[in-house]
């Protein structure tokens, strides 16, 4: 990435990626505070949530590029890596945890930084949730939590490179996989129960209390999804890590998307072929120029004569 002038350091960038995450936590977080006299309903905060997620995306990725810590390649490969998490999604499904979605994500957020990783994990899940038909109450959250996935890969220490790198990354994403699946819990466990059972949720009970349900509700439903999911991303991360970031940095590096500018002479636009008869002076091809003289010169090939016939 690029990186230029006294924004280097991506101060108002670490600031939009906080103030999102705060956003996120309370998004979150926000019935475990409710009096008990309160009412809930995911489905009335979900919209609010999507607009805000949105909202924060879009602050990410201009702020970043504002400040030099993406630029037009950068988009363009987050493009890229959105469809390709987009296709590898409905092909895991979920099944019993195996979500190799969070490859992509995880990757992309390390090898092109916090900010890239953020907006990465927000547009993949959203992407892959209009082609799969994924579109409910859940999306919002799942956005964050994917958001936060690949904002993570991006603050893995950057001084690590080979295999210490990949390791890290495996480790990182197996933890990121579970806790995004916690974090899912989270999102819809105060509403799913109902009241009555030992594992619901209980407006107005202490913090602490609803909490301890909660870990007792992760660990009766979906603790075996989360592990499955832990243990597939950390697999694929360990097995395709290294060459993947090979890849992305050799495609951040040589990528070109500003225009040629002309040779000396041309008239035309930036970018554009010069075509022969066009008045535009031309390029000389390889059969036209002769070999020069001295050094590297073939010593066979004469010198053509320089006589000339004497008209008649």
């Amino acid at each position: 990435m690029t990186r230029r002038g006294p924004t280097a350091d991506g101060v108002r960038t670490a600031f939009v990626l906080a103030l999102a995450s705060v956003t996120g936590v309370t998004a979150f977080a926000w019935p475990l505070v409710v009096r008990a006299d309160g009412t809930l309903a995911q489905s009335d905060t979900a919209p609010a949530v999507l607009a805000a997620v949105l909202v924060a995306v879009l602050a990410v990725v201009a702020v970043a590029l504002d400040d030099g810590l993406m630029d037009a390649k950068a988009v363009a490969v987050l493009g890229l890596l959105a469809a390709v998490g987009t296709v590898l999604r409905p092909l895991s499904a979920g099944t019993a945890g195996v979500e190799l979605v969070f490859l992509t994500i995880v990757l992309g957020g390390r090898a092109f930084g916090p900010a890239f990783g953020f907006a990465l994990g927000s547009v993949t899940i959203a992407a892959s949730a209009l082609v799969t038909g994924g579109v409910g109450p859940w999306l919002p959250f799942q956005m964050l939590g994917a958001s936060w996935v690949g904002m993570g890969a991006g603050l893995v220490p950057r001084r690590l490179r080979g295999r210490a790198e990949v390791i890290a990354l495996a480790c990182y994403g197996a933890l990121a996989a579970a806790a995004f699946g916690v974090t899912m819990d989270l999102s819809f466990w105060p509403f799913q129960l109902g009241a009555g059972t030992g594992l619901s949720f209980v407006a107005g009970d202490p913090v602490g209390a609803n909490l301890h349900r909660f870990w007792l509700y992760v660990l009766a439903t979906s603790l075996g999804w989360d592990v499955g999911r832990a243990l597939t991303t950390a697999l694929g991360i360990a097995l395709l890590g290294a060459p993947a970031l090979r890849a992305l940095r050799r495609t951040a590096a040589r990528a070109r998307f500003a225009p040629v500018p002309p040779a000396s002479g041309s008239r035309g636009p930036v970018g554009t072929p010069r075509e022969h008869g066009s008045g535009a002076a031309t390029e000389p091809s390889e059969e036209s120029t002769e070999r020069p003289r001295g050094v590297g010169a073939d010593p066979t090939r004469r010198p053509a004569p320089a006589t000339r016939r004497a008209a008649r």
